[in-house]
């Protein structure tokens, strides 16, 4: 089983250009798998091309019974279904015994939203006297101008920045790429810290160097974009729901409030179906709706 594992996520990296967080999801829902199989079969994991439907069945309802979230047992389902699949393309497995297990029933909660004046007091809390405050700024300011997540931030590279255009180049989800625009505040804060950066010697130079990189001139992770965030919203006060996705939902929500049409917001936030970038509208409605309950005499 191990063994398969292993080859099916070679497969992922070389032959599918599959990211390197991609690929971990992959390894830890897989070998979680792995191990289940071993503890119900009494220490010994059946082979790949051994696994029924009845031992993936017995699977997802010790996960539903550990309490997992939803969304978390439908990805192990997802990894599942892509591994017994490309078992049967290697030839190892008949049938794929994941393919008749259904996905849990998403409960579709609203994105968590911050106000226009709470995302200006989140962009205006770092210092503009200190390198680490200019790239505290240029970060938020972009991640919230162009709608990015915070992979897509921490990936930029020199050369993914016109300044003249007023466009980044963006490498999504399944290393897609999209150019996303970018407001003359996220310019500014940019061009600030691009002229305060020190890379360090292990950092490439020029059009490869990172733009966002850490106090050791490395790269920045997405840990310490969050790291980040989380001692602004102590200092300012705002919602500790706060994450750095959460920018990218202000961002769509804002559009969408004041006027830009969903197939626009879908092409900004570089989502490849219409129905993911339709919650916004959902949460757009619900701003709407507090609205008129405040303000309309018989709304109550």
């Amino acid at each position: 089983m191990h063994t398969a594992i292993a080859r099916f996520l070679q497969y992922l990296e070389v032959e599918r250009n599959a990211t390197a967080l991609t690929v971990k999801s992959y390894r830890e829902d897989l070998v979680a798998l792995a191990d289940y199989l071993t503890e119900a079969h009494a220490g010994s994991c059946p082979g790949p091309g051994a696994i029924g439907v009845l031992d993936l069945r017995g699977y997802v309802a010790a996960l539903h019974e550990a309490g997992y979230a939803q969304t978390t047992i439908a990805r192990r389902l997802a990894s599942m279904r892509g591994f017994f699949r490309f078992g049967q393309r290697e030839g190892w497995a008949n049938t794929n015994p994941a393919k008749p297990l259904r996905n849990p029933r998403k409960s579709r909660s609203l994105p968590h939203v911050l106000s226009s004046d709470d995302v200006g007091r989140l962009l205006a809390a770092p210092p503009a006297n200190e390198p680490a405050g200019l790239r505290d700024r240029a970060i938020l300011e972009t991640m919230y101008s162009a709608g990015l997540r915070v992979s897509e931030v921490v990936g930029l590279s020199e050369s993914d920045l016109d300044f003249a255009a007023g466009i980044v180049r963006v490498r999504g989800k399944g290393r897609k790429e999209r150019l996303a625009p970018i407001g003359s505040y996220a310019v500014r804060a940019l061009r600030r810290w691009l002229g305060a950066r020190e890379l360090s010697p292990r950092e490439p130079a020029g059009p490869k160097a990172p733009v966002f990189v850490s106090k050791l001139g490395r790269r920045l992770s997405t840990r310490g974009v969050a790291r980040m965030l989380e001692k602004y919203l102590r200092q300012t006060g705002l919602d500790r729901r706060t994450t750095p996705h959460s920018l990218r939902h202000s961002f769509a929500t804002h559009l969408l409030d004041r006027g830009a049409d969903i197939r626009s917001v879908q092409e900004l936030l570089g989502h490849k179906s219409l129905v993911t970038t339709q919650i916004y509208t959902h949460v757009s409605t619900a701003g709407l709706r507090e609205v008129y309950r405040r303000a309309h005499p018989r709304a109550q």
